[in-house]
């Protein structure tokens, strides 16, 4: 009758323990199998030993991503796949920032752009790096074309134009030009 009652109270307190916050009950599942007392009949039998399950194939190792969805500078071969990766341009109102450096470390190409984008990475490059960009995703779309030996002269000749403008806006207002 005791026996009775104390199994009463014993499952009365772990219904209320496990009621109560920041209280665990174990998992009947996760204890070991208990080990049957000697009889006075002859000694027990052995425990039976517990199957563990058979670890499945190790993960394959990542290799280099074929999209950067995230501001970084990111090691080519390693982190990033070489390709001809496409971006939609800035995040928000924001600029779009890349760069590829090559073996040495020198800039190769860059861009600062509201633009969307297209970009080679060779497979010597150094690294890539982006900053403000929505995600690089790997394109199958043909690489941009190369420019010219005449970029820079270009590039000169718009700054001196633009500069002219400037010049002439800001004599037209009665300010005398920078010297």
């Amino acid at each position: 009758m005791w026996v009775k009652k104390a199994a009463t109270a014993a499952a009365l307190v772990l219904a209320v323990m496990g009621a109560v916050p920041g209280v665990a009950i174990a998992d009947p599942t996760d204890a070991p199998a208990p080990t049957p007392a000697p009889d006075a009949a002859g000694p027990t039998a052995p425990p039976t030993p517990s199957v563990s399950p058979t670890p499945g194939p190790a993960p394959a190792t990542a290799g280099p991503k074929t999209s950067v969805d995230a501001d970084g500078t990111y090691a080519v071969g390693t982190d990033v796949a070489p390709g001809v990766y496409t971006s939609a341009g800035p995040v928000g109102d924001g600029t779009c920032f890349w760069k590829r450096l090559g073996p040495d470390g020198a800039t190769v190409d860059n861009a600062l752009t509201k633009k969307p984008q297209t970009v080679t990475i060779d497979p010597t490059d150094k690294s890539f790096k982006t900053n403000g960009c929505q995600p690089w995703q790997l394109s199958d779309q043909p690489a941009p074309p190369q420019a010219s030996g005449l970029g820079p002269v270009v590039a000169g000749l718009q700054l001196q134009a633009y500069m002219a403008q400037l010049n002439a806006r800001a004599a037209a207002s009665g300010q005398a030009p920078p010297p």
